[in-house]
Order: C-alpha cells, then sequence, then structure tokens
C-alpha cells in the first residue's frame, strides 16, 4: 500500500460556525466545501496539498462518532486521513497483515471518495482514515 499524501486533519468542533469563522478571518482560509453524511456535517478547507476537515455532528444525534468524540475529549484532533490509490487492495493488504479495521469495506465519504477507517487499537490509538478520491475532487 502506497500512502499517496496526508489528504487532511480532522477536527471534531462544538461549534462549527465559530470554528469556520476562525479558519476564514484569523487565518484567512477559504472553504472549498461543505456537505452533510447522515449526522455528520463537514467543512473542507484547503491548505496545500491536504485539508483542514471541520466535523460536528447535528443536535441531539446520538449516534455519530463525532458525538462520541466531543462527549469524551472534547473540540479536539479527530483523525488522520491518507489518501491510497487502491483502498480495496490496502484493506486487503492489512488485513493479511492482521490490522484490525473498523470498515472491513469501504464506504462512502467526503466529496464522494472511497473511505474506510482502521480501528485504533492498531494504531497505538490514533484514529486513521484511508481514503480513495473520487475522480474530479
Amino acid at each position: 500500500m502506497k500512502l499517496k499524501r496526508v489528504e487532511h486533519v480532522a477536527i471534531a468542533v462544538n461549534d462549527m460556525a465559530a470554528s469556520m469563522k476562525m479558519l476564514e478571518d484569523t487565518l484567512g482560509i477559504e472553504m472549498e466545501y461543505e456537505e452533510q453524511i447522515g449526522s455528520t456535517r463537514l467543512a473542507m478547507y484547503p491548505v496545500g496539498e491536504t485539508y483542514l476537515e471541520l466535523l460536528s455532528s447535528d443536535a441531539g444525534s446520538k449516534d455519530s462518532r463525532v458525538t462520541e468524540w466531543i462527549e469524551n475529549n472534547g473540540q479536539s484532533l479527530f483523525h488522520l486521513c491518507f489518501e491510497v490509490d487502491d483502498i480495496d487492495g490496502a484493506l486487503d493488504e492489512l488485513k493479511d497483515k492482521g490490522v484490525k479495521l473498523l470498515d472491513e469495506e469501504p464506504r462512502t465519504g467526503h466529496g464522494g471518495s472511497r473511505i474506510a477507517f482502521i480501528n485504533p487499537e492498531s494504531t497505538g490509538n490514533i484514529l486513521i482514515e484511508l481514503a480513495e478520491i473520487a475522480t474530479g475532487h
């Protein structure tokens, strides 16, 4: 498996509007796009070849990893995402190595990408996402 780049650094936030304002007004970063996936709202901010991804959950959503993370850790770094060319091959390689996965099969993620998460038990308690980026993103 070849990691192409750090695709994004995800930050779980309590207040999406305040966090967006900070990135835009304080750091001068322009948002590229926003989207809603299930109960999770995300905003992507390009910084060079990488993105900062802000994540928040809908009010009252208790079935979200983001909600659980914020309840346990507060607003903070949530996960690292690495871009790969072939997510199916990457998952097969990790399975062959005995790495525990949260996603045995890819699912749809940001911008139509195909994503999967590695179980933090296999990565020193760091949540790592792998993403095969959709053409055009």
